[in-house]
């Protein structure tokens, strides 16, 4: 069995050794072997040295490096396409995805579940700003998003081969791996842990709108939820306006005074032109997704590789 660890980085020199040392301790199977794909989006470190380094003395070390920046989503579905694993193990660099559930994970997958997720039952080390966000981020997407995605999970996960084959047939430019998982396959075999701090490096997720932002994210690629809230506040608001009007003439026509309604007629424009503007917004979300899904541009081009033989080497169309 040959298992692919697909590992996106990006100004991560420090930390990938660690983490290569690290996956050495485990006592792997004789059964089992693996290759481990870096993701690597251009650095300003030297990240790209230290993966070259270790890959031309380690073959089972293997790396996409790619011409631009194109973000973790892009990064691990590259690596997506680009393994020939048997499965696909997802994790981050940083060592917050423990190495050490990688065997149980494979148990479970020899079992016959061809999806396995651990769940964080805790985030060690993490300000609460992030973990509240994340929280918001989490509470949109289970409850409206198309399809279940377990709360505190993240890309960490392995996917059998059949996954693999039915994801890299998607062709989303905006990618958002959880969602597009779940669409294939939403009931994972669930594995906890306890998420330990980061133990190199430094993390570049958003302190303060991270969550948040995947959580937008997830729900434009996954959901038309916004629209549909708009759509529904606006009639509402239609409703009121047509029930305060009748009101009022009904006042005018049986000679009650009515007061003259500056400060309110204030509020009211006010309300109503900043509900307007938020609902453009959001419209120009979705229309911004359109442009990018209808202009066809290639999601990665690759600069360089490492073990992969030129042959197997799939720029996106």
């Amino acid at each position: 069995m040959l298992i692919s660890i697909i590992v996106p980085v990006w100004n991560d020199a420090s930390s990938i050794p660690v983490f290569l040392d690290r996956f050495s301790k485990l006592q792997n199977s004789r059964e089992t072997d693996y290759e481990f794909i870096f993701c690597v989006d251009p650095s300003f470190d030297n990240t790209k040295s230290v993966i070259q380094e270790i890959s031309n003395k380690n073959e089972k070390v293997k790396a996409l490096f790619f011409n631009t920046r194109v973000g973790q989503g892009t990064a691990t579905f590259a690596g997506l396409v680009h393994c020939l694993g048997d499965c696909a193990i997802i994790l981050d660099v940083d060592l917050q995805d423990p190495i050490e559930l990688i065997p149980q994970m494979v148990q479970l997958w020899t079992q016959g579940f061809q999806h396995v997720l651990p769940r964080r039952m805790s985030r060690t080390g993490e300000p609460f700003t992030k973990r509240f966000t994340a929280y918001l981020g989490y509470l949109f997407l289970s409850k409206f998003g198309t399809y279940a995605i377990p709360k505190n999970t993240g890309d960490f996960r392995l996917i059998d081969r059949k996954i693999i084959n039915n994801l890299i047939k998607m062709k989303e430019r905006n990618i958002f791996l959880r969602g597009l998982t779940a669409i294939i396959n939403d009931s994972p075999k669930i594995i906890e842990f306890h998420r330990p701090k980061r133990s190199t490096g430094q993390t570049k997720y958003n302190r303060w709108f991270g969550g948040i932002r995947s959580g937008i994210n997830g729900l434009i690629s996954y959901s038309n939820i916004f629209l549909e809230i708009f759509f529904y506040t606006g009639t509402l608001l239609a409703f009121v306006s047509f029930m305060l009007g009748a009101r009022y003439l009904w006042f005018k026509v049986n000679g009650i005074y009515i007061p003259e309604g500056i400060t309110q007629l204030f509020v009211a424009l006010t309300f109503i032109g900043g509900l307007i503007l938020m609902g453009i917004g959001i419209l120009g979300l979705y229309i911004g997704r359109i442009f990018d899904e209808v202009k066809g541009r290639p999601r990665w081009t690759i600069e360089s590789v490492a073990n992969i033989p030129d042959t197997l080497i799939k720029n996106d169309q």
